[in-house]
């Protein structure tokens, strides 16, 4: 249950932290200052969920690690995080159609998860919930306004949710790891809340006057440690500090 439970807190971990780094490379390029400060916050409450769930995983690994070393001393291959959070931001329709899904899967998540056996967990989750909930609010009243919006703005906005459309099924994978875990009451049956987020993107996306993409084949392997080509580059800005200056702390 160790390695589970490790594996699982890792993953979350690294789901908060790439999304985090992706976000913060808005900072002073985002549309219009409140924007950019709004942005940069949403980035900031991601990165904070990420230092507790590191400090855990480290704690449950029980090898010494640190948030410092699981963050920026693993390789391309060792992250487990989604496929799409570590996509790029593009433009600015594009970042929020990534942060709309993500969201909606989260909030729900998180909510379910404060039920958990685990003590830390659960905490850890009571509060990322209420930070959840204003990232879905944010990102679906900027998907509603850009897609009833201008003939481009709508046009970028359908584009983007079409293009990040085949990475969202992902979120509803769950291993061996993950499935004794929720059979352990720990874990989150992430199939439990396919249902609640397809209505709630269908919801802001009728209200968008966008159209829902139709299903089919999805994108896989980010839990396993198969990334994106962009990743590399990512994380070659994320740990620069720590690789150039060895023992940096967070």
């Amino acid at each position: 249950m160790t390695i589970d439970l490790f594996t699982y807190t890792l993953r979350l971990a690294d789901d908060a932290a790439i999304l985090g780094q992706r976000l913060g490379e808005w900072c002073g390029h985002a549309p219009t200052l409140e924007e950019d400060i709004g942005l940069a916050n949403v980035a900031l409450d991601h990165i904070g969920q990420a230092r507790t769930l590191y400090t855990y995983a480290g704690e449950v690994e029980g090898e010494g690690r640190d948030e410092d070393q699981l963050c920026f001393l693993r390789k391309e291959r060792e992250f487990g995080n989604c496929l799409l959070v570590e996509q790029p931001n593009g433009d600015f329709a594009h970042t929020i159609a990534r942060q709309l899904f993500f969201s909606a899967f989260m909030l729900p998540f998180w909510r379910k998860l404060t039920g958990s056996k685990d003590a830390t967990l659960a905490a850890i989750a009571a509060k990322a919930e209420k930070e959840a909930t204003y990232h879905l609010r944010h990102s679906s009243e900027w998907t509603i306004r850009l897609g009833d919006g201008t003939q481009e703005s709508a046009a970028r906005m359908q584009e983007a949710i079409d293009t990040l459309w085949p990475y969202t099924g992902e979120l509803f994978e769950a291993d061996e790891a993950v499935t004794r875990l929720i059979a352990e009451g720990i874990a989150v049956d992430p199939a439990s809340i396919r249902d609640e987020w397809h209505s709630t993107i269908r919801d802001v996306l009728d209200q968008a006057v966008l159209r829902m993409p139709p299903e089919g084949w999805m994108q896989t392997g980010g839990r396993g440690g198969r990334h994106s080509e962009s990743f590399g580059h990512l994380l070659t800005e994320m740990q620069y500090m720590q690789r150039a200056y060895p023992g940096l702390r967070w």
